[in-house]
This record gives structure tokens, C-alpha cells and sequence, in this order.
């Protein structure tokens, strides 16, 4: 029988290497608590195994299911670029369209891309609740995909009269990422809106930054004449 552990032996990890007994003792206690909870412990590792292979078979049945999706949905990309709009919604009775794709191919980056496709054709027919919903659930990590995304869900919030969230949308249009081609068209729309809400000063500051960051863009023209415009009717 082992001898019980002194207060040294237990507080001084070297005596754990150095004393046989104290080895043996532990060794013990280690051989006892595995016996007594094999079964506890069969089953955490049973359970773990579960969960892995899981995890394994999501990630390989997903891509499967990614690539499969794409391979589908190139025909109704082609027709939404040669603005065959129903088409490209509904498929054309050999080839899916974006609807079918996201119903049977969810949580694939074809589906998600599909939402983009499909928000911005229910955004054209003038379908403003459905286009939000479908661009509610995109997203990307391209930011000039994205903010275009965003862009387009402040067209639809606007003309629903949620000016609060087109204000929101087009300012995380114009404030993702920067550029000299885009971001000029995304600050107009933010002043629009602005106006709309009655924000005047922050209508005449959005309008102000095209004047001074983007002077070579097709807004700075009309930015400069609203932000005139504005700033009279504020001076009364």
C-alpha cells in the first residue's frame, strides 16, 4: 500500500520525479480514477469524435454543394446580364434560376451571391420590401461589392420612406472603403437623403465633401449647386 504523500512531497514537484514512492502513489490514484470513470470518459470521447466528424463532413458537404450551385447558377447569371430578368429569377425550365438556387443550395456562397442578384432585380421591378430582404441577407468581403450592396439597400429603404436606415446604408456605402469612382455617388445619395430627413447641415457637409475630395467626379457639378442651394435657404 502507498504510503500517504508528506505536505513536501506534494507541494515539491521534484520529489514527484525523484521518489519512487511518491510515483507509484500517483500513478495509483491515475489507474483508479480511469477505471472508475471509464465509462464517462468512453463517452466524452466517443462525443468528441462525433463532433469532429461532423464538422468535417459540413465543411467537405458545403463546398460540394458551393461548387455544384455554381456550376448552376452560370446560366442564370448570363441572362441577368442580358437583362432577361425573369429568366435569371426563375430559371427558363432546363436551367435554375437565382430563387431556386438559394432555396436549395443555403449557407453556399452561390446562395449568398444569388441574394445580391436577386435584391437588385426586385429593387428595379420596384419590389422594395422583397429587394430588402434578399440584400439584408448578402454580404461580402469584397468591399466594392459590398458597398454596392449597401448602396442599393438605401435606394430601397429610402423609397420606402425609412429614412433613418437609408441614411445608415448609404453611409456605410461611402465609408467602406474609399475610392474616386464610387464614393462620390454614394456621399450624393447620403445628402439626398439627408435632405429628405430635413438634416440640412448634414446635407450641405455631404455635399461639401464631394466639392472638396472629389472634384473630378460627374457629382462634384451638382453637388456644388445643392450645397449653394442650401446653404441660402439657411442663411433666411
Amino acid at each position: 500500500m502507498a504510503k500517504k504523500l508528506t505536505k513536501k512531497a506534494q507541494e515539491d514537484p521534484n520529489e514527484l520525479l525523484e521518489n519512487p514512492e511518491v510515483l507509484a502513489d500517483r500513478l495509483s490514484r491515475g489507474e483508479a480514477f480511469l477505471k472508475k470513470n471509464s465509462k464517462i470518459l468512453g463517452g466524452v470521447l466517443i462525443a468528441a469524435i462525433l463532433l469532429i466528424g461532423g464538422i468535417l463532413f459540413f465543411q467537405i458537404n458545403n463546398a460540394n454543394q458551393n461548387e455544384k450551385a455554381q456550376e448552376e447558377m452560370f446560366q442564370a447569371v448570363y441572362f441577368y446580364e442580358q437583362d432577361s430578368i425573369e429568366f435569371a429569377l426563375n430559371g427558363d425550365g432546363i436551367n435554375p434560376g437565382f430563387l431556386q438556387i438559394v432555396e436549395e443550395y443555403p449557407r453556399t456562397d452561390a446562395a449568398n451571391l444569388a441574394n445580391f442578384y436577386i435584391g437588385s432585380i426586385y429593387l428595379s421591378e420596384r419590389n422594395f420590401t422583397d429587394a430588402i430582404n434578399y440584400l439584408e441577407d448578402f454580404s461580402a468581403d469584397d468591399f466594392l461589392v459590398q458597398s454596392k450592396a449597401y448602396a442599393l439597400l438605401g435606394d430601397a429603404y429610402l423609397e420606402t420612406g425609412n429614412l433613418d436606415k437609408a441614411i445608415s446604408n448609404y453611409k456605410k456605402a461611402a465609408s467602406s472603403e474609399e475610392n474616386k469612382y464610387f464614393t462620390p455617388k454614394y456621399l450624393f445619395k447620403l445628402a439626398v437623403a439627408y435632405e429628405e430627413a430635413g438634416k440640412t447641415q448634414e446635407a450641405i457637409s455631404t455635399y461639401g465633401e464631394i466639392e472638396e475630395k472629389y472634384f473630378e467626379s460627374y457629382e462634384y457639378a451638382a453637388a456644388r449647386k445643392h450645397k449653394a442651394r442650401l446653404e441660402g435657404l439657411a442663411a433666411k
